[in-house]
């Protein structure tokens, strides 16, 4: 049920940010914008509430891709959709680190939190 929630959360986010996305220069994302970002991580959203669940390989493989851009990694992590969506940051972070990825930029702060 709450897979479901933070699914459609990341849905209506991403469908809001065709509508309303006004800025056209590079972010955290590049040009991507970060609700699209967050919407491509949605494989992770189990894990990301729970530390000790199973990170599916669905979910690695889009995190790999995202932390290309640490910084976008971060950002989407602190996203007001990732809030919405009931992703715990503090738990999220450590995804990379449970999927087994060696260059997840270790020691790196992302808000409050530092990248296991």
């Amino acid at each position: 049920m709450a897979n479901l929630k933070a699914m459609a959360v990341l849905l209506m986010a991403l469908w809001s940010s065709f509508i309303l996305q006004t800025a056209y220069g590079a972010g955290e994302c590049g040009k991507t914008p970060i609700n699209t970002v967050a919407l491509s991580l949605s494989p992770c959203s189990g894990a990301a509430n729970n530390a000790k669940a199973t990170v599916p390989p669905a979910c690695c493989t889009q995190v790999k891709k995202v932390l290309t851009m640490p910084a976008c990694m971060c950002a989407v992590f602190l996203s007001p959709i990732a809030k919405q969506a009931g992703i715990n940051p503090a738990v999220a972070i450590s995804i990379p680190k449970r999927c087994k990825i060696a260059n997840r930029h270790a020691g790196k702060k992302c808000g409050k939190y530092i990248v296991p």
